[in-house]
């Protein structure tokens, strides 16, 4: 233990660490690995892309996983039984893309395990008395650290809420220390599973930065076409573009009081899943005969909705803004050309522009987050909902 000690010690007071990012998200389709080169902390962090690759879930990991997916009823024991599981799983996946790197464990120094979500329940959506805010992830990082000989940092939302936040999200961090810029205010979109942004008014402080969940991205979109269509997503939009708005069930879609809750919010698939859609077509005039392209259509308008709702915040039309997105929703040309129409000011480019590739935008965050866990010593200003700690905790190969 003393030695495991000493190294997490050597590992923190070096000038640049090599850490794997990894991030599996609610749409279940692959676990995303960066290899980062990270150096400095704070302000002064600078992060180097080494490698990326996304390992897809053969199709037992997702219908495992959907087993207790989002399920309030979920079996306690699977979902006992999937923790070390995921974990062996990506620990594959880990070894396998450093060998396909030629890249040694041993050359690595952390591991930055999101794990896997499957169920997250703010106090907003459970409202169970007594019972505070609650997120679960699964993917054990003690497994994880056994099973690759590389110290693991896992779990970070817990931290999160324990502090006084919601344990989403937590890309506002890394988003923070990455792209504020003194002469432009940056907004930085992430359409995952999720819709969710940060706000970064040029040359503010952390305690100036604003960061919430919008409502659904690809969620919805995503499962409509697994369950009548039998494929993974909508690809380029070709269903959801033969179809057309239906402005009736749009609106019974935004009817939620998810919409008018304060910020920052989080939700997740718990609360948007075909049940809520199903809810929203029954109240719908003639909602049992609405073509399936018309569905897909009015969903990609509700998630941009959605979004612009929450925009409403922070944007005002003197503020001159670049917006950045990433995320399956990015490459959704029927989202993205509702959001210019709808932002015909705000010129949107994905992050690559920031030197970033979009699809390791979300891994590379947590490489952050680890790195500031075990080396940072900067300590920022934040506000309700935005706590400033070190998230994360830590699992020794030995």
């Amino acid at each position: 233990m003393r030695n495991s000690i000493g190294k997490l010690y050597r590992i923190a007071n070096r000038k640049s660490r090599v850490i794997i990012g990894l991030m599996s998200g609610t749409s279940l389709d692959g676990l995303d690995i960066a290899l980062c080169r990270v150096s400095g902390n704070g302000r002064e962090t600078q992060v180097e892309l080494l490698e990326f690759a996304t390992f897809p879930y053969e199709p037992v990991f997702g219908r495992r996983v959907r087993e207790v997916f989002a399920r309030p009823d979920g079996e306690l024991e699977k979902i006992c039984l999937l923790h070390p599981w995921i974990a062996a799983e990506h620990a594959q996946m880990i070894l396998q893309a450093l060998q396909n790197w030629n890249v040694s464990p041993e050359t690595v120094d952390l591991i930055a395990s999101h794990g896997q979500t499957v169920y997250h329940a703010p106090r907003s959506f459970h409202d169970v008395p007594g019972y505070p805010d609650a997120t679960l992830q699964l993917g054990d990082g003690d497994h994880l650290a056994c099973a690759t000989g590389i110290i693991t940092i896992s779990d970070f939302r817990q931290k999160h809420i324990a502090a006084g936040g919601e344990g989403a999200p937590l890309a506002p961090y890394g988003d923070y220390l990455l792209f504020s810029d003194p002469g432009m205010s940056r907004l930085l979109l992430n359409m995952g599973g999720i819709s969710n942004f940060t706000f970064l008014p040029a040359g503010k402080g952390f305690d100036a930065v604003f960061s919430t969940d919008a409502g659904p991205g690809n969620t919805l979109m995503d499962a409509y076409v697994q369950k009548y269509f039998d494929i993974p997503y909508d690809a380029d939009a070709g269903i959801a573009m033969q179809g057309q708005l239906h402005e009736e069930l749009l609106q019974n879609l935004m009817s939620h009081p998810f919409f008018e809750w304060p910020f920052p919010k989080t939700t997740g698939p718990e609360l948007f899943n075909l049940d809520y859609l199903a809810k929203a077509m029954n109240t719908t005039s003639g909602g049992d005969c609405i073509p399936h392209g018309d569905v897909m259509h009015t969903l990609a308008h509700f998630t941009v909705r959605a979004i612009l709702r929450s925009l409403e915040e922070c944007l005002s039309s003197d503020t001159p803004v670049r917006g950045y997105v990433s995320g399956g929703g990015a490459s959704n040309p029927l989202v993205m050309a509702l959001l210019k129409e709808a932002l015909p000011t705000l010129e949107f480019t994905n992050t690559s522009t920031l030197g970033l590739n979009p699809d390791a935008k979300e891994a590379v965050l947590f490489a952050l987050l680890a790195n500031e866990m075990v080396s940072g010593e900067h300590h920022f200003q934040g506000k309700k909902g935005y706590p400033w700690v070190s998230m994360g905790k830590i699992s020794f190969p030995d």
